[in-house]
Parts: structure tokens; sequence; C-alpha cells
């Protein structure tokens, strides 16, 4: 196994990037070996007195990487990944080592809030899938932290998503911006350097374009006419919004999705049920489509009586109000009728079977059960049973299967025949040789035994049908011709010996052959009452030989020139895949760019190999525009990014600019809470302490863009601590049902409410989506115009009323509020709300203290401790007047059991309170009197 080979193209690209001076941002187009680019790059910087971080990779991502470093030399120690079961001291160790660390986006940044990263020393940092990158994503986050300690050190981007890089006003400038990058290189296919290096060798391509059937056809065009008449009824119910992008061509990707959603999501909470109805239904219609092509038409059909149920009835069981509208035009008609017809044809009714009078007729009973399909028709001239399938019993008479087959699935047969053909004609002379020594008739010679062995199947089924071998019978005869007084058994002996000789001349070994000839003619010798065991031992031995023969050929390791690999398309794990195989035929059962593109780069690693491909495409469908609209996106996504980068000003960073980044990190803030009311500037940091799992959010990145110091910590009470009095929970709208149902939400009030004198609930929207709780049509069933509740109906038996509906959110955070009437609720419309929020709800406020923040509520958190004195925390709640709740502050008051115990009845209760106090007193001294007076 070896390292993949670099081209032309690569080394420029690594030209380059590779200097650790400059910053760097590459977008390069798919399939062209980035994975290959990075791990050389990585390659070059691993060293101890290096520390090179990889950021923003995938789980897969981490593996592959790290297997083709290990391949590159790269193993001591190579790539080590930090994930969340590795603890702070192993971080901390592991960072102090250098080398390359690949490490989540989420632990890199409380790393470096901790400092349990040194900053200052870290080489520099490799971003990947910079096409996500935004003033939300962490990774922004972690660069503003590497940039305040470190601006020596580099960072270099890569992307092989251009399509991704183009919603928004100057998206790749927001994106530099972002990394704080100078330098942006653009690598599309039609680069100069790229056309020659994979020009140079092409491999065979062979086109075939198959038609689909008539029924397909049909189908196709119906789905097609379904999905743009579903366009033209969005359109028509949204005409204040610009829904250009909306079209037929665009719906042949699973990102049409996400483009309807993101046109629609302002004003998500004002569309009607009609309107949602229609954006599911161009997602169905797409997977219809891709369906067509790849499932088999049972498979299709049973899909598509799927969506007959599911768009009539509701998941309750009840009539669905809203159907869709697509399923009652013509042109869906035309999609169920035809894919039933290509699975099974319904014919007339079959007219009554004969009546046939004679119980005992046998032979009239089994005519009815052959003409019936019930057994398998016979030949009875010849005994034996012909080759037509059996219809079978549970069919009904007027069905008649059709079960038409996709047309690929021939046309793959057919370039699986013409492969072995090739790769025969190939090798015409077995023991012909290159020039290099290895012998080119291994490949031909195997086929060739192949094709023997299947004619000799197919002899062997013809003499098994036909009657037994004559060959072993007229030996036989012949045999004991010349010796009539031969036994069944010696006969028997005598075959199995001829047997074994045959094997043993095929031996290589003289020596072999030369025992097995001396043991033939010592048993030719033998006498008629020779042992019959000695008989059964030669055999059994045969039968060894024989089966260990067939275990090889039929179980053993198959040859490399004869392997067949089916394999799904994959990421850049498939430039390794073709490096270890090294095919010479390939076939493309459906069109991928990406796959191409990496076969080109596979023939011109390998110049020598010769490399054909078949590319096999349905004509005149869905996945033929979809393959070449997919070639016009990212040409067109290219030449906007290389424009974008013409007329892009350059992001500059002045000095000054950097000075002032450090001096505004101290934001000085002004105290009136002194007497008199004169004010006094502190010069102490404006900061916020922010529980561990809040940073799973974008919220803390804009709390630090926003120049404010996150601290993180782990808080028991509370998501975000702004100042010693105001504790704030952060729900999102999912988050804010999930702890309604669970109650979560009310114990975290309830905790707020005992600790800080300012609780405050802060429910946040997102960006760019609406801002309602519920749609508006779903509001209205709650209230009528008259703005009442809707009366309960009596409509059971004596007058019952009818079970009320669940309370809705607004209901319940009602009473959240009459529960807790302290607790303040803030609505903020985005992140970026939020982070204005908090700032003016810090103004004119003292910072809160880290060490108060986390003991706060911790003696309550059942968590807290878990483990450290289980036993002695199970006897106190054994204990009346000691719970759950308060048992953890119980142990921060008393050191042990014994203690307690010797508390007075005041200092219990001054613990517990005035009743648990006394309950528990009077159990733990129960009985003192009684032994007293003994």
């Amino acid at each position: 196994m070896s390292a993949l080979e670099l081209l032309p193209f690569h080394r420029t690209i690594l030209e380059d990037i590779h200097d650790p001076a400059t910053s760097d941002l590459v977008i390069l187009a798919r399939g062209l070996g980035l994975r290959r680019i990075l791990c050389t790059l990585m390659q070059i910087y691993d060293s101890p007195q290096n520390l090179v971080l990889l950021v923003n990779a995938m789980p897969e991502e981490e593996w592959e990487i790290g297997e083709e470093l290990s391949i590159m030399g790269c193993r001591t120690p190579g790539m080590r990944v930090v994930g969340y079961e590795m603890g702070k001291k192993e971080r901390q160790d592991l960072y102090k080592k250098g080398g390359l660390v690949s490490v989540t986006s989420r632990i890199l940044v409380v790393d470096m809030l901790q400092s349990d990263i040194p900053t200052e020393l870290i080489t520099g940092i490799l971003v990947l899938h910079a096409e996500k990158v935004t003033a939300l994503s962490l990774e922004a986050f972690i660069v503003r932290l590497y940039r305040e300690k470190n601006r020596a050190g580099f960072l270099k981007a890569f992307t092989d998503q251009p399509e991704y890089i183009k919603s928004g006003l100057s998206p790749l400038r927001n994106i530099m911006k972002e990394l704080q990058l100078r330098t942006v290189h653009i690598y599309p296919r039609f680069h100069v350097a790229i056309k020659e290096s994979l020009e140079r060798k092409r491999a065979d391509v062979v086109e075939l374009h198959q038609p689909m059937t008539n029924s397909m056809k049909e189908i196709h065009s119906a789905i097609v006419q379904c999905m743009t008449t579903t366009l033209s009824e969005l359109k028509r119910a949204n005409t204040t919004l610009e829904l250009d992008d909306l079209n037929v061509e665009n719906a042949y990707f699973r990102s049409f999705d996400a483009i309807v959603r993101r046109q629609l999501d302002p004003v998500w909470h004002k569309v009607g049920p009609r309107t949602k109805q229609l954006v599911s239904d161009l997602a169905t219609l797409r997977r219809l489509l891709m369906y067509l092509l790849t499932y088999d038409p049972l498979a299709f059909h049973a899909y598509l009586e799927t969506i007959i149920v599911s768009s009539s009835v509701t998941a309750s069981g009840t009539a669905r109000q809203h159907q869709s509208p697509w399923m009652l035009t013509d042109a869906a008609h035309i999609i169920f009728h035809v894919a039933k017809q290509r699975c099974y044809t319904v014919s007339a009714a079959p007219t009554a079977p004969r009546v046939i009078d004679s119980v005992d007729d046998e032979d009239a009973w089994e005519a009815l059960d052959e003409m019936e399909g019930r057994i398998p028709a016979k030949d009875k001239g010849k005994g034996k049973e012909t080759d037509k399938p059996a219809r079978p019993a549970w069919l009904p008479h007027n069905i008649e299967p059709v079960l038409e087959e996709l047309p690929k699935w021939s046309l793959l047969g057919e370039v699986l025949k013409e492969i072995e053909e090739e790769i025969m004609r190939a090798y015409p002379l077995p023991e012909s040789r290159s020039r290099d020594g290895p012998p080119h008739g291994e490949i031909s010679e195997a086929l060739r035994k192949k094709d023997r062995e299947r004619r000799d199947r197919a002899a062997s089924r013809r003499r098994v049908r036909g009657g037994a071998p004559a060959a072993a019978d007229n030996g036989r005869a012949k045999e004991r011709e010349r010796n009539p007084n031969m036994t069944f058994e010696e006969e028997i002996m005598r075959d199995e010996s001829e047997s074994i000789a045959k094997f043993l001349s095929t031996q290589k070994s003289s020596g072999e052959r030369g025992e097995g000839a001396n043991l033939l003619s010592s048993m030719s010798d033998l006498p008629t009452s020779f042992d019959a065991d000695l008989a059964s031992s030669l055999s059994l031995s045969e039968s060894a030989i024989t089966f260990e023969s067939e275990f090889d050929n039929y179980y053993g390791l198959v040859p490399a020139e004869e392997t067949v690999v089916v394999r799904a398309y994959s990421d850049d794990t498939d430039d390794r895949m073709l490096s270890e195989l090294q095919p010479r035929f390939i076939v493309m059962f459906e069109p991928s760019q990406d796959f191409i593109r990496r076969v080109e780069v596979y023939k011109n690693s390998n110049p020598g190999l010769g490399v054909r491909v078949y590319f096999m495409l349905y004509q005149t469908s869905c996945e033929e525009h979809k393959y070449l609209a997919g070639l016009r996106k990212e040409k067109d996504a290219f030449e906007s990014l290389i424009k974008e980068r013409g007329v892009m000003l350059p992001i500059l960073e002045a000095e000054s600019t950097a000075a002032a980044t450090g001096s505004d990190a101290i934001i000085k803030t002004i105290s009136t809470r002194i007497a008199g009311g004169r004010k006094e500037v502190s010069t102490e940091p404006s900061r916020v302490i922010v529980d561990m799992r809040e940073f799973r959010s974008t919220l803390p990145s804009l709390l630090h863009a926003s120049k404010l110091l996150v601290i993180p910590a782990t808080l028991t009470v509370g998501d975000y601590i702004l100042t010693p009095e105001i504790c704030v929970e952060r729900k999102s709208i999912p988050d804010l049902v999930s702890s309604f149902n669970s109650g979560r939400l009310y114990t975290q009030c309830e905790l707020m409410s005992v600790h800080y004198k300012q609780p405050i609930l802060l429910i946040e929207f997102e960006e760019h989506k609406s801002f309602s709780l519920e749609i508006i049509q779903d509001m209205k069933s709650y209230v009528k115009p008259n703005g009442k509740y809707p009366a309960k109906k009596p409509t059971g038996p004596g007058g019952r009323d009818e079970p009320s509906a669940p309370p809705s959110i607004q209901q319940k955070l009602v009473l959240l509020t009459l529960t807790f009437p302290r607790v303040r609720i803030i609505w903020s419309s985005s992140p970026y709300a939020t982070a204005e929020i908090f700032k003016d709800l810090k103004a004119n406020a003292h910072e809160p203290d880290y060490k108060t923040a986390v003991g706060i509520g911790a003696e309550e958190d059942p968590e807290a401790g878990a483990g450290v004195n289980m036993a002695a925390e199970e006897l106190l709640r054994s204990f009346p007047g000691i719970t759950a709740k308060n048992v953890k502050y119980v142990m921060s008051r008393v050191n042990s059991v014994r203690a307690l115990c010797e508390l007075s009845l005041a200092e219990v209760q001054d613990i517990l309170g005035n009743e648990p106090g006394k309950t528990c007193y009077e159990f733990l001294h129960w009985g003192e009197d009684q032994v007293t007076r003994r």
C-alpha cells in the first residue's frame, strides 16, 4: 500500500499555500484530491516542535485522514483525535507534546477560553468545510480567540463546495472576513494547471445512453408535469416573495427543499396550510423521480401506495383536510395507473373449470393441478420436469405478472460480458510473458477455467436430467467381462484407485507421482479377499482431497484479476480505493461528476495502466438533466467567485485596529451604586459566565464578538450569569416545548427564584425565521372572534363534557408566570438581539463572581459529587426530614453522620428548618431516655 501520488497541479497548489507565513483560503473543484493536498500539507508540518490543529472535520474524515497520514509515514505519533471522552488533564498534556491534533470546535473554544491550550504557541490551524463558516459559527469564534493571542501563526481554510458560497451579499468576502484571511486561491476544473495535468493521459470512456421503457417515460413525464403545476401554485400563492430560483431544474437536487424553506422562513407563520402542503409535495415528487430510476417496479408501486394512504388519512386515523393538489390531476392518474401496469395486469374472469366426475382418476386431478399451476408440468415421455416455471398457487387467476425489468440491468449484464471477452482477447496466449516477467496468461487462463467449469456443470446437469453417465458403466462392464468373479466391493475399490491415480498424476512432484504409481501397482496385485477397511480409508482420503480442492476453488481468496467490487460513491476515500485496487475496467451505474474526476486523477497517477470507463445514463431523463445541471451550477459558482475576487476590496487589518481590539477587551463600566451619586470608573472587565452546554449554540460567539469576556463554567442554576443578581435561562423554541413537556422548566425556574433576585427566562428565535410561537391559523383555534375561549360542549351520555384540548404554549407560559411571579420573560428575535439585550442588562451593574456562580445550587444538584460517598448519602436520605433536594446541603454543613447525630435540636433545625429538623432530631435521639434510665 503506497501513498497517493501528487500530480503537477497538486504540487502547484502546495507551492502556493505551504508557506507558514501566509494564511489562505483554497477553493477546489470536487473530485480533484483535496484530501491528498491536505494530508501532504499536514505531513510537512508534522513535528513535535509544531502544534497544528485540524478543525471542523467530521468523525469519518478524521479516521480517513489519520489512515492516509499513517500510510505516508506520519506514525510517531501521527494525528491524535481529541474527543469528548478525553479529560481536561489529558488534553492539556496532549497539547504540550505538539504534533498534529484534530479537535472539535466546541472543545477547542472551551480550552482556549480556559487557557488549557497554549494559544500563543499554536503553529497553525487548518479549517475544513470553509463554506459553512459564518458569523454565528464556532469556527469564527475560534479565529477571534486565536488572533487575540497569536498573530504569527498561520490559518489555512479549505472547501470543495463552491455552490454553497453564493447566497447573500458578497459571500466570499464574508467568509474571508470571519476567518481573517487575505488571500484566496480558486481552482476550478477549467483551471490551466489542472486542465494540462488531467489531459495528458485520458481514460477510454464509453458513454452508454440507455433509453427508458415506454412506461417509465410516461411516469417520468407525468411527475415533471406535477412538479411544474405545484411550483406554479406555490408562486401564485406567494406573489410577494421572490421565488425565481424555484424551477424544475433546481428541484432535481436535494438542496431544493432547503432553498424553498429559506425563502419562506421569514413569513412561515403567515403562510397557510395549502402552501406548506405544496412545499412538502415538491420534496415528495423529487423523491419519486429518483425512485423511478432506482427502484424496481414492485418497490416503486409499494411506495406510491404509501403516498396514497398518507395523503388521505392522518397519523391519528382521521381524514386529512388538506390533500396534495397534484394527486387530483390527470398526470397523477397516469403515474399510479402505469406504475401498476409495470407490476401486473388484470384480465377478465376465467371460465369455470371443467368438472371431473371420477374421484379416483389421479391422472385427471394431476392434469388439473398442472393447468392451474399448483405443480410444475412434467415431460410424460421422458419423465422429467420442464424448464417452464410453475405458476404460484397463491396468484389469482385473473392476475398476470409483468414485473418490468429496469433497462440498466440488462445493459449492465452486456457490459460485464464485454469486459470478460475483452480480457480474454487481451491475453490470447496462456504462456506469453511481458517484458517485465509476470505471465500474461493468468487472467485468461482463469477465465477459461471458469468457462470450462460452466460447460462442465451444464453437461452434468444434462446428464442428471437424462440419466446416469454411461462412461463409468461401460468401464465396469468391460472389467466384469475380463474378471467375472470380481465382487461389487472390488469394483468400487478399483474405481476409487483409478480416481486417486488421476489425482496423483496431476501433482507437480515426480516423487509423489512415483509413490502413487508404486501404490497403485501394488494394489493391482492384491487378492480378492483384500480388507474392505483399506478400501474405505482410501475412499475417505480421496473425498477429503477432493473437498479441499473444491473449497479452494469456490471459497478461497479471489485473485485480484477476477475481483468484481461493487461500491457506492463516497468522498475523497474513493481516491485511495482506486489507488489500492487499480481497476482496469470501471462501470459507473449512475452518473457522478465527482467520481469522473477521481478517475481522471487515477488515470494520470498511473499513466502506464489502461483504464476503460463505462458511463451509464438514462437518456432524456432527470438523471441526465441533473448531471448537466450540476455541471452548470458548479461552473456558474466558480465564475461568480472569480468575479467577486476581482472586485473585492482587500480586508485590511491595520495595527491600530489590532491595538484597539486589545484595549477594548477591557470595557470600562460606570457604577452609580455609590452614596451621594458619585460615579466611579471600574477597570474590571465586563464578563458573562456561560454554562458549558451553551457552547452548542451561537450566542457565546456573538457575546465575545460584542466585546464581552466569556467565562465557561459548569453551572447548576441558569445558563448565563450576567450580574450577581441576574440569572438567565435561555430557551430556543424546540427546547422550550420539550422543557414544558418534561417539566424541566418548572424546576429551573424554581431554582432561579430561590437563588437570584432577578430570574429571567429568555425565549430566543432563529434569525430569518418567523417571530411567532405558533402559526396564526393555529392560534385562531384557541379563541373565537369575540376574544373568548370556546366553551366545552356536552356530547356524552348524561351531558358529560368532551375532553379539552391540550394547553397551548401561551397557556403554559401564563401558568408559569402565575407560579413564579418574579420570573421575567424576555423575547428575542435572534442571537444578535440577545447579545444587545445582555449588554443593556449589564449596564451600571456589578460583575458576577465565578466561584459564587459555580457554587450556587451545587449542594442541591443530585448529580454533584455523585459516587464520592454514596453509602453515607443513601443513609442520610433514609432519615426523616432529609430529601433528595436537601441532602447535598446537609452534606456540605456536616462532615459525617456521627457529627449530625451530635448536633443539638436548634442546630439541626437551623440546617433543615423547624419541622423537618425536629422530626429528624427526634428520629436520631429516640430511645435515649430509656437508655439513660437503665
